[in-house]
């Protein structure tokens, strides 16, 4: 085991290198986001670097392993009660977009001639919280890595359109500051993005919609929880029907997420032990821990993704991508009208 860990080391090693500087210009540009920062400079790496039979290892284990410790740790992150007492009153609106973006990517996948495996993870991340929808999914799906490398560029592209053009629009619109948290908290897709719209949209009229629009997209994350379950479930009875009877069993252990389960687990320990008077400043730390570990999974990624194949083929997945964002900004502001809260 140890030795199997050691050959590895190289490949984690040259992951971390690349989330560094990745992490700090993540920080300097908080519309773009470190994860972006770390897929683009691990695709101009691998454009130079083919001599990687000591790196392998350890980079399949990075994009792999270290991705789902990531959504484990991403738990910590997640007071139950607090999200569901504060951000209930967005919940219909969250329920609207979430449905109709994934509805609309199942409709669009042939019609655009997009692989399920794209077309469910360009869904999944416009529709709930981004990169760590798309990185919860992923393994899920059993989707390879330029699939994510795509998605995650798709997703990356309109979180900057939004940053943006929301406040803009906002502003056109006649929205209050209750309202424009709740429509950045449920159009823009990764919480990077939605704190630099906030943020915008604070500075333009010296308001704190910040802290509802970031509740209102935590309380969106908690959507990771009922989609994984439902793709593992329905990948065990895609396995049953193929007539992998014999199998059943043991595709069930193979696809059931369990670092699902962990992540369930990890808001439930965070949610008892902060109703019991632990700070949640305690959680911080491992908070941070799980966005530098995504940073490096998408390191990974971008090592074991060719740039000039994603330009070439990423067209359709644009236009997946459009469609989902268009109609999650719309069903966004028609609930808010129909709710009486614009």
């Amino acid at each position: 085991m140890t030795n199997r860990f050691m050959l590895k080391l190289p490949g984690i090693a040259l992951c971390l290198v690349i989330a560094l500087p990745a992490w700090w210009l993540g920080q300097l540009f908080p519309i773009v986001g470190a994860p972006v920062f770390a897929i683009f400079l691990g695709m101009l790496l691998a454009v130079f670097y083919h001599r990687r039979e000591k790196t392998e290892a350890g980079i399949a284990f990075t994009s792999k392993y270290i991705l789902q410790f990531a959504v484990v740790l991403l738990g910590f992150g997640l007071n139950l009660s607090q999200v569901l007492s504060v951000g209930r009153t967005s919940l219909p609106i969250i329920l609207a977009t979430i449905s109709s973006s994934l509805l609309l990517a199942f409709l669009l996948q042939k019609w655009f001639k997009l692989d399920v495996r794209i077309a469910t993870l360009v869904g999944v991340g416009s529709s709930i919280c981004g990169g760590s929808a798309i990185a919860a999914t992923a393994p899920v799906i059993k989707a390879d890595d330029e699939e994510i490398a795509k998605s995650i560029s798709v997703i990356f592209l309109f979180n900057i359109l939004a940053a943006l053009i929301f406040p803009t629009l906002g502003d056109v619109l006649g929205l209050s500051n209750h309202g424009f948290a709740l429509f950045a908290g449920t159009a823009v897709n990764d919480t990077s993005s939605v704190t630099a719209t906030a943020a915008a949209w604070d500075g333009l009229h010296h308001s704190n919609t910040l802290d509802g629009a970031t509740i209102v997209k935590l309380t969106r994350t908690l959507a990771i929880i009922p989609i994984t379950l439902g793709l593992s479930f329905y990948q065990v009875y895609k396995a049953k029907k193929s007539g992998q009877t014999q199998e059943h069993t043991v595709a069930i252990k193979k696809v059931f997420p369990m670092f699902i389960l962990y992540f369930i687990l990890a808001s439930v320990l965070t949610t008892l032990l902060t109703e019991l008077g632990f700070n949640p400043l305690v959680f911080e730390s491992l908070k941070t821990l799980s966005k530098f570990c995504i940073v490096m999974a998408m390191s990974a990624i971008g090592l074991n993704t060719n740039i000039v194949k994603l330009i070439k083929t990423g067209g359709q997945a644009i236009a997946l991508g459009a469609s989902c964002w268009a109609v999650i900004t719309l069903v966004s502001l028609a609930m808010q009208h129909f709710l009486g809260i614009w």
